[in-house]
């Protein structure tokens, strides 16, 4: 076994590896950006390396700093972690190169997955049931074009290497293949360095279903199943092990095509293979095709390790460390249920546009797995993904595992940014997931009523005021009897005027909408019209939050900065978040439609296309393309036509 590794990554899963690491007695090294100086990970590792700036090609993208940094610390093996360079082949030799050890797959059996195209002829060939479609070299655009009406519409644009739902787009037919395989090739290209596409047929109901497998890059095992269904803009959301609806028939075929697409590339580590399903007539074993091979551990490992008892990294390092597969298939068993929520820093209202923000208060529930690299007081920044982290559950069945996901959302305390606890606390509830009618359109389709933020309640709305007047830790001694504090204040919430009433200390009585609400401070905290809420509340930066059966965020706002607002409001389009201006639409004097693009705002290396709120004339383009911006930039004015 190793005695010291590197983790070339950050974030949540560098503090995974490490938790593990230093369970096994192996020391660790982590790598950190400037923004990441005082990070989680680099406190919980051993020992910590600068590797450069904070944008990822001058840091985590420098495969050299990275096997220096391995070399002076006295590391014997690199782990990649996901995302960076855990799939670079390139990098995976340069690391064998040096004399270190990489631990994952080789750089050939990388190679061979790395673009879909040629993974797809690869899996045909052996005896894995690939997606009709498209996989040529041809990519010009008549070309492609073609080939997609020899398929059929509607048909799925995905670039051909990398992930996450970047370079993808879904075509409904011909007229409007044009466009989205222009935005699916400049999204790519910015992505991976690869603008090259694939088209396949579209899956009129899809789910995402992978197989987790492990090699020793001769013989693999399978370990079993997770459905990934519940997605937005291609990414996953919730994930749960086993697939509700799976049969012993279906999960043997799919294990098998897995194992078979393993040994083919000769695959050592994890990895998982991904396929789509037609679940049109439940699970079928004619009914699924080969998608992809992630030659990497998933961000959603840990429902397998739930379910199977595994450690996933352990394995990862005794491979690699030269141990022959830590068991065998018929050693391995599913045991009951489990669900993986991510939790983003991410305005679902404004379309889930990554956020940024100081982590002012953070907790989370016990009896739930949490995986994360952030603490209270960090900062979620432009420069990376804006995960805050994972909740995974597990339970004897379905039923008590996603009772326990709603349970550990709702219990979930963030403040300090805005996230999408709500929404995947809405998604836990929602009728067909709970019976397990999954299916990769589902969020789509019920978007409006996942996304609403629901109404808090008048007790919930009590206890904001209170804290927007500085009471909510009670009153001081005569607290509201003294000659210089008034027994009566009013307090203006975003959308919630309040009149707050002091009668003692402790004692309170808010007037909401015409109705008196009796607020009293005990010992267990706050009780509303004589029921104890069980409400945290945590005042901070950008408002009031209150923590009660889920979260709800208030900003306390001053009467004349609000007639300022509405008095001096104009029609500017502002970059929502920091990030590069990719293209800029219009020019001044033209008149545009609601709904009509803008511009398209690259960020978190992700494209997002700014559109006109209303029909209008721009009035001044305050940017062009190759822009750096801020958050909050005024980028174009439009002005109401006449």
């Amino acid at each position: 076994m190793f005695t010291r590794i590197l983790i070339a990554n950050r974030g949540e899963i560098a503090c995974r590896v490490i938790d593990t690491a230093h369970r096994m007695g192996v020391a660790t090294v982590a790598v950190f950006s400037d923004a990441d100086r005082g990070a989680r990970h680099v406190a919980m590792a051993d020992a910590a390396v600068h590797i450069g700036g904070p944008a990822p090609r001058e840091s985590y993208l420098r495969g050299d700093r990275i096997i220096a940094a391995a070399l002076a610390s006295g590391a014997e093996a690199i782990h990649p972690g996901y995302g960076f360079l855990s799939e670079n082949p390139d990098f995976v030799d340069a690391v064998a190169a040096a004399g270190l050890v990489f631990i994952g797959p080789s750089g050939n059996a990388i190679r061979a997955m790395g673009l879909k195209d040629a993974a797809k002829r690869l899996m045909a060939e052996a005896g894995v049931p690939v997606v009709p479609g498209y996989h040529g070299a041809a990519q010009n655009p008549a070309d492609l074009a073609r080939e997609a009406a020899k398929i059929g519409y509607p048909v799925l644009i995905k670039a051909v290497a990398g992930g996450g739902g970047k370079g993808m787009r879904r075509v409904e037919n011909a007229a409007g293949f044009a466009e989205a395989l222009a935005s699916a090739q400049g999204e790519a290209a910015t992505a991976f360095g690869n603008p090259a596409v694939l088209v396949e047929k579209y899956v009129e109901k899809p789910r995402h279903i992978e197989v987790q497998v492990f090699g020793d890059g001769t013989r693999a095992v399978h370990l079993f199943e997770r459905d990934c269904s519940l997605q937005r803009r291609h990414q996953k959301v919730i994930e749960e092990a086993p697939a509700p609806g799976m049969t012993a028939e279906m999960r043997a075929a799919m294990g098998q095509a897995a194992v078979r697409a393993a040994e083919a590339i000769g695959y050592s580590g994890a990895g998982t293979v991904e396929f789509i399903v037609d679940a049109s007539e439940g699970l079928r074993p004619d009914r699924f095709w080969f998608m992809e091979m992630n030659t990497r551990l998933q961000v959603e490992h840990p429902v397998t390790e739930a379910i199977t008892g595994v450690d996933l990294v352990e394995w990862q390092l005794r491979v690699a460390a030269g141990e022959p597969l830590p068991a065998r298939q018929e050693d391995l068993r599913i045991s009951g249920h489990a669900f993986e929520a991510r939790l983003y820093a991410e305005d679902v209202p404004a379309g889930f546009l990554p956020a940024t923000g100081t982590l002012t208060h953070l907790a989370f529930p016990p009896g739930a797995r949490i995986d994360t690299g952030v603490r209270a007081g960090d900062t979620i920044s432009p420069w990376y993904d804006p995960m805050i982290a994972k909740l995974t559950v597990h339970g004897a069945s379905r039923a008590v595992a996603l009772a326990q996901l709603s349970r550990a959302l709702e219990a979930t305390e963030v403040a300090g940014s805005v996230t999408n606890l709500g929404f995947l606390a809405a998604l836990a509830r929602h009728p067909g997931f709970r019976a397990g009618e999954v299916d990769t359109g589902l969020i789509g389709r019920d978007l409006a009523a996942l996304a609403a933020a629901p109404a808090p309640a008048a007790a919930v709305v009590a206890l904001a005021a209170i804290a927007a007047a500085g009471l909510e830790q009670g009153a001081g001694p005569m607290g509201g009897f003294t000659l210089w504090s008034p027994l009566r204040r009013a307090v203006l919430l975003e959308g919630h005027m309040a009149t707050l009433v002091v009668r003692a200390p402790g004692q309170i009585t808010v007037g909401l909408d015409g109705t008196d609400h009796d607020c009293v401070l005990n010992a267990d905290g706050w009780w509303v019209d004589g029921a104890s809420t069980g409400a945290h509340v945590v005042t901070h930066a950008g408002g009031i939050s209150v923590f009660a059966a889920g979260a709800h965020h208030f900003n306390a706002v001053d009467p004349l900065a609000r007639v300022a607002e509405v008095s001096g409001g104009g029609g500017l389009t502002l970059a929502p978040m920091p990030g590069l201006v990719k293209a800029v639409f219009v020019v001044p004097g033209q008149e545009v439609a609601a709904g009509e693009r803008l511009a398209i705002l690259e960020a978190m290396k992700m494209e997002h296309t700014l559109l006109a709120a209303r029909a209008a004339r721009v009035a001044e383009v305050l940017t062009a393309a190759g822009a750096q911006v801020e958050a909050g930039a005024a980028l174009i004015r439009l002005e109401l036509v006449e």
